[in-house]
């Protein structure tokens, strides 16, 4: 795959998920607008940037890994760790809000 297909492919999920935007996700319709529409032309972007054999391969082997398994990829160690996470970030939160209510 082509390095700049890479690099955008990570621009575009580290703009997805960073909680800093162009717009502010508080500002109402406005602050998801930016997501709508900078996101998926991002992956349009990148899809056309992968030639289409290594798209066909791709899409190939996830076929007969789905054949083979009979269900989608599942890694619990990884939605273990996001919903650790997750946890400490509202546990934090919830400490910040205590104390600064105090």
């Amino acid at each position: 795959m082509p390095l700049t297909a890479k690099v955008l492919a990570i621009f575009v999920v580290a703009y997805a998920f960073s909680p800093i935007d162009l717009i502010p996700d508080f500002i109402p319709v406005l602050g998801y607008l930016d997501d709508i529409i900078i996101v998926p032309i991002g992956i349009y972007f990148t899809l056309k940037l992968i030639p289409e054999h290594v798209l066909t391969e791709g899409r190939l082997q996830a076929r007969q890994w789905m054949a083979q398994n009979h269900s989608k990829p599942k890694n619990w160690y990884v939605a273990t760790l996001i919903l650790a996470i997750w946890l400490l970030l509202a546990y934090q939160t919830w400490q910040w809000v205590a104390h600064s209510l105090v």
